[in-house]
């Protein structure tokens, strides 16, 4: 499933934008020398219309406060960020103590926009994508730093009172049709602040951190990301972990150890410590898989061909050889491939299965395990002005283990069966595209109708009732889970959520 939301967290009081580009006279303000505060900052996206985004990378170079230029993030990092992916989820950049005082504006700076598509449309977009194709690009990008100054500016940061800010980026306004990216649009990008629990207490949910563990220590460890940073991680009793069974059965903190690949959900506590609210577990650092959504399916003799398009490498070593946004084509054999769910604690309803090639469909998320001695490349350009088209090169590689990941998927209920807590999703154009072989002829894309499948687990954000009966036809939902193929009996997909985020939009295509 298409993934769209990113939410970085810098430790300074200041980013959830609800403006861009606004800039106004600075006010006067007054800067301690010596308390300080913790401020993070966190990114989310607003998924398109239009256009299929299916992968949408920015490079974060800096982000200051002023007065005083006081940086949130390291001077020496560049933080790569998926956008396309963070629909439901958050990502977390970075934290810094802070002077305390009256701060008020906050500065950005991109850099290596990278962008892939799918043409849902019924013309070629710039000359430079043709119809029904997946595209990458290497966009055009107007301006590459970002002044905030208007709300929630100004702010004052008071000693040790946490705070968090969330950038939102919404493609279908900063992509323009020339396929150039304008992060100064009107309401392109917007910062808003997260409000701070109860006094005393941390900011929960600020974003989460992939890396390797690299030291366990007593009731802490150090992750050390993909872009080479390294974090100081705290745990508690209350810290949740998820580790499969064949991994480490007591499913604790004494499961973590060096070398592993893990997932954290952190919170920022009042003197600027990283806490695990969640901990999960993806591999071990020497595995050798790729994360990617599946964009097509074909067969071959007796072979299924699985063509991804590349969203996550859990391994860093992985990075050069399957570099992200790019295409991968997948030899799945019909003997001899095993298959699981990445569900973790989360129990999937009764009827959907994931246990063979017949249960792969268009739209899943899948880590894939790359048989050694497998892979070839053919990267060659074949570019039409910014656009490299996939059919000019190629990743491939054959497995022998796929495990079906959450996703993400933005659409409109159209029905709601109460009795068996469900409701049918209508998504937009930028989901569920069997999206390759179709180059010249007119995609004639039409919404999809999907059955979201909830459980008593299921967690509901931003409703007026947070529980399954805060639904109503015509909501807009972004949904978080497991996308299975169509079941016995069933006339739709079905996913499987165990989150649901209310949006307002975006806005409707049918």
């Amino acid at each position: 499933m298409r993934k769209a939301t990113l939410v970085l967290v810098t430790v300074v009081v200041l980013l959830f934008m609800a403006g861009c580009g606004s800039q106004s006279p600075s006010t006067a303000h007054e800067v301690s020398s010596t308390a300080t505060a913790p401020v993070a900052l966190t990114i989310t996206d607003t998924p398109p219309d239009g256009v299929t985004v299916l992968f949408f990378q920015l490079t974060i170079t800096g982000a200051t406060l002023s007065p005083g230029d006081v940086p949130l993030l390291s001077s020496n990092r560049m933080i790569p960020v998926n956008v396309s992916q963070l629909q439901t989820e958050s990502a977390f950049l970075g934290n810094a103590s802070v002077a305390a005082g009256t701060y008020t504006g906050l500065s950005l700076t991109f850099a290596n926009p990278q962008l892939t598509i799918y043409n849902a449309s019924n013309s070629a977009i710039s000359s430079t994508c043709a119809i029904g194709s997946v595209c990458q690009l290497t966009p055009t990008t107007t301006p590459l730093t970002l002044s905030f100054s208007s709300t929630p500016f100004p702010i004052d940061l008071s000693a040790s009172s946490p705070l968090a800010f969330k950038l939102d980026i919404h493609l279908n306004t900063v992509i323009q049709s020339d396929l150039t990216v304008n992060l100064a649009a009107t309401d392109g990008v917007t910062l808003s602040k997260l409000l701070p629990p109860s006094a005393g207490r941390p900011i929960p949910g600020i974003g989460k951190l992939r890396g390797t563990v690299q030291s366990v220590g007593t009731d802490q460890f150090t992750l050390q990301a993909f872009d080479g940073r390294n974090f100081t991680i705290l745990v508690d009793s209350n810290t949740a972990y998820n580790f499969p069974t064949s991994v480490c059965s007591a499913d604790a903190f004494s499961c973590l150890a060096t070398g592993q690949v893990v997932k954290v959900t952190v919170s920022l506590q009042s003197d600027g410590s990283l806490l695990a609210t969640k901990v999960k577990y993806v591999q071990l650092s020497t595995q050798q898989t790729v994360e990617g959504n599946i964009v097509n399916l074909a067969t071959s003799g007796s072979n299924t061909i699985m063509d991804l398009i590349l969203e996550n490498d859990p391994s860093a070593s992985m990075a050069t050889t399957f570099p992200l946004g790019h295409h991968a084509t997948v030899t799945v054999p019909s003997s001899g491939v095993s298959y699981a769910v990445d569900s973790g604690s989360f129990v999937i309803p009764s009827g959907l299965s994931f246990a063979s090639a017949s249960d792969l469909q268009v739209g899943q998320d899948v880590l894939v395990d790359v048989v050694q001695g497998s892979t070839t490349s053919s990267m060659a350009t074949g570019t039409t002005a910014n656009a490299t088209h996939f059919g000019h090169g190629r990743i491939t590689f054959t497995t022998d283990s796929i495990q079906l990941e959450p996703g993400q998927v933005t659409g409109m209920v159209q029905t709601i069966t109460s009795d068996s807590l469900s409701f049918t999703l209508q998504t937009f154009a930028n989901f569920f595209v069997d999206c390759l072989g179709k180059s010249g002829a007119a995609p004639g894309w039409a919404p999809i109708q999907i059955t979201v499948q909830t459980t008593d687990a299921t967690t509901f954000n931003g409703f007026t009732t947070n529980s399954f009966s805060g639904l109503a036809t015509s909501n807009v939902v972004s949904v978080h889970g497991w996308l299975f193929s169509t079941p016995s009996g069933a006339t739709t997909t079905t996913v499987a959520a165990d989150s649901i985020l209310l949006r307002p939009g975006p806005t409707p295509l049918f």
